[in-house]
């Protein structure tokens, strides 16, 4: 009887379990399909601005602007990696790759300092031998425009000062709900080049050199639609991540509710056989006592 009760403890432990992970499964997939519509509304905004800062730079061949200058101050050249994680676990590896994968940009590039967003990363790089800026975290919550805000401006105030010369983000790339990969992205100073490439990338036309008429003047112009092109990248990122976080969690609670499933099937089974056991064991002690009065 003991044993049989310790199975049911077990099996009561396992159902509980099996109904928090279904109920995280459920509660990620709203989430990643709440990330991926917000994502696909802001694009055509975002894209329109790169469109018009290649028009500019097409236009002028190159601004007068400070967002292109690389600082180049020998020893003391720095650069800002941006790296993006969660703030909780119980994602599968979706942590661990995008850790993975900064550490490996700040051992090729010069002097690394780390922007962190999420406490996991915090945590992953607090005893490394980099230099930790400054920490973010949304507590879980979906990425809002204003946190994208709140980054763009300090990453622009830094890099305008002098105390980076270059900028990247480090996040995870949503290519499907099973195909999750980190990806690195250059945000600072800015190329004409890769802005074009990423416009074509997006879906849209080669742009040609165009002419236009900017009041008050084109360095003006490109200068204020910097900071929001800034901020569009590190959304999007931020948005991005957040859905490849809820996908990568999605699928873990997944097998984690097919693994208990499984003990629980298995422990069933032991517990009918068990019970069987004693049931036949009674019922012949039962038998072997009548035929002992009998006799």
């Amino acid at each position: 009887m003991a044993n049989l009760r310790d199975v049911r403890l077990r099996m009561r432990a396992i159902d509980q379990t099996l109904q928090v992970t279904r109920a995280m499964n459920l509660i990620s997939t709203a989430k990643l399909r709440k990330g991926r519509r917000i994502l696909k509304d802001t694009e055509p905004f975002f894209t329109r601005i790169q469109k018009s800062m290649y028009d500019i730079l097409s236009g002028a061949g190159k601004v007068d602007s400070d967002f292109f200058n690389r600082h180049g101050r020998g020893s003391a050249y720095h650069t800002a990696v941006i790296t993006v994680t969660s703030d909780k676990g119980l994602a599968g590896g979706y942590n661990a790759n995008v850790c993975r994968q900064a550490g490996d940009l700040c051992s090729r590039v010069k002097n690394p300092l780390l922007i962190l967003i999420g406490s996991i990363g915090y945590r992953y790089f607090i005893n490394s031998p980099y230099l930790i800026l400054e920490n973010f975290s949304f507590r879980s919550r979906m990425p809002e425009m204003e946190n994208a805000r709140e980054i763009a401006e300090y990453i622009i105030s830094q890099y305008l000062w002098g105390m980076f010369d270059e900028v990247h983000v480090v996040y995870t790339h949503m290519y499907s709900t099973i195909k999750l990969l980190p990806a690195e992205r250059q945000i600072l100073p800015l190329d004409a080049g890769t802005i074009q490439s990423e416009l074509e990338k997006a879906g849209g036309l080669k742009r040609e050199e165009l002419h236009f008429e900017f009041l008050p003047s084109k360095k003006d112009v490109f200068d204020a639609l910097v900071p929001l092109y800034i901020r569009g990248i590190i959304y999007g990122s931020l948005i991005e991540a957040y859905a490849s976080e809820q996908s990568a969690r999605m699928s873990a609670m997944d097998e984690a509710s097919k693994s208990a499933e499984d003990m629980l099937a298995s422990l069933q089974l032991n517990y009918n056989r068990s019970r069987q056991a004693g049931i036949t064991q009674e019922m012949s002690e039962i038998a072997g006592g009548s035929a002992a009065l009998d006799n």
